[in-house]
């Protein structure tokens, strides 16, 4: 047995297998019997640092892709560009495992359980049900459960590494409410307009492609600035064609299934991309919306002391450090005072800790369970985070319901969103830079 200091790399080990099984093909009939029981290797596709991807991986993501797909109505990529996209997909997932093992990120099974059956409810069923409708649909439960893991993991591990780094300041408030604030409205009813490019009850793929293409052809020229109204009399095959595609206005709970998409996502004036249906292909706008201001929120007022781990404090030592101060704190010491002196949150530290007013949403997931657990002037028990492990106390909540306040909140998080996925994807490449990868899907037909 190897000692673990000259453990080799998994990619030399695949290597070396097979050297082994070609070997054996060379020693021909007089090894017959035992090359018969050597099962061939599962090809790599791609080497990332020390890690492989291999192609029974790549085929498993890939029909978990598929019915997204198709469900969405997009048109599938031949098989080659899929793989293709779906293999730089898992070399970025890999990445991120990578760079949330180095920094002791991980999803334990009890989280793990807890998110699968959030996700069942959401949808109305129990967790088994949940597993039979997807096997159901082709998609197998192990794998979808892996996926949802790696889901968490990723939210984690951006949430330390991206969004914490996140500011948003008033002036790109005041910017974003001037031109935007009607996408912040919870929406009562919206406006629609319509145009539809058929296609006959038995199509080609010539019919399909150019029904798609005039469908592009119009979206690009309505996104440049011209007139739906004219468009849809001049091109549509819907009924509402002569009226500028006008399907007047509906309610939330009434907007047509192939609408409710964009007629949530879109904002006033935007248009959807092609949708295809068995009728043809459909462009959706949202002429105008109707709505209230945001519902009211609870914000709470906290404070905290933060301990990271690294090669030096380990998770049971961070956890002692912060026990003891909440026993120190408990017994009358001040928590301000050990939080400049003890706190890694080197930002609040210099401020005894304090967070502000913290809006739901405007913490991870683990920090803000916690903190609503707790009434006013509870301190918490040491619990673990993305960021390390806390302490947290409330100090008091108040109810937000000020229409201008709220909508500048809202503003603050869209902001705030935006602004996480153009640094998320940034990070990204950054992450694939610097990484060694070699892909090798190209050479399998070789």
């Amino acid at each position: 047995m190897l000692h673990p200091r000259f453990s080799l790399p998994q990619r030399r080990v695949n290597a070396l297998l097979a050297l082994l099984c070609g070997l054996l093909t060379l020693l021909g009939s007089h090894s017959l019997t035992l090359a018969a029981t050597v099962q061939p290797l599962d090809a790599i596709v791609a080497v990332v640092n020390d890690d492989v991807i291999v192609q029974s991986e790549l085929n498993a993501e890939i029909e978990l892709l598929r019915p997204q797909l198709e469900q969405s109505g997009a048109p599938i990529p031949p098989r080659p560009e899929l793989e293709q996209q779906v293999l730089e997909r898992l070399i970025l997932k890999r990445l991120q495992i990578q760079r949330a093992k180095m920094l002791g990120i991980e999803v334990d099974e009890a989280t793990l359980n807890q998110a699968l059956e959030n996700i069942a409810a959401r949808n109305g069923i129990a967790l088994d049900e949940l597993q039979l409708t997807l096997e159901s649909s082709g998609i197998d439960f192990d794998d979808f459960r892996e996926d949802t893991r790696m889901q968490i993991l990723t939210s984690r591990l951006q949430a330390q590494e991206v969004n914490k780094n996140i500011r948003v300041s008033e002036p790109e408030i005041d910017r974003f409410l001037a031109t935007e604030s009607d996408s912040l409205l919870e929406r009562r009813e919206v406006r629609l307009q319509h145009i539809l490019i058929a296609l006959p009850d038995e199509p080609t793929p010539e019919d399909v492609r150019s029904a798609e293409q005039e469908a592009q052809s119009l979206l690009k020229q309505l996104r440049g600035g011209a007139s739906f109204a004219k468009l849809a009399a001049a091109h549509s095959d819907g009924r509402n064609a002569a009226n500028g595609g006008d399907l007047g206005w509906f309610s939330m709970t009434e907007v047509p299934s192939l609408a409710a998409g964009p007629a949530r996502q879109l904002n006033k004036g935007e248009v959807s991309d092609p949708i295809r249906s068995p009728s043809g292909f459909h462009l959706i706008k949202v002429s105008d919306i109707k709505g209230d201001a945001p519902a009211p929120i609870t914000q709470t007022h906290a404070r905290h002391i933060l301990i990271r781990t690294n090669e030096l404090v380990s998770d049971a030592d961070a956890e002692r450090k912060l026990s003891r101060l909440r026993t120190r704190i408990l017994g009358g010491d001040s928590f301000a005072t050990l939080a400049r002196a003890s706190s890694d949150d080197t930002a609040s530290a210099l401020k005894g800790g304090d967070l502000g007013w913290i809006s739901p949403g405007d913490t991870v997931p683990e920090f803000e369970k916690v903190m609503d657990s707790l009434a006013p002037n509870d301190i918490s028990p040491p619990f673990q985070s993305p960021f390390g492990w806390h302490i947290v106390q409330v100090q008091e909540r108040r109810k937000q319901d000020t229409k201008d306040d709220l909508l500048r909140m809202k503003a603050a998080e869209a902001i705030r969103a935006s602004k996480a996925e153009d640094a998320t994807d940034l990070w990204l490449r950054r992450l694939r830079d610097e990484a060694f990868v070699e892909i090798r899907l190209e050479n399998l037909d070789d």
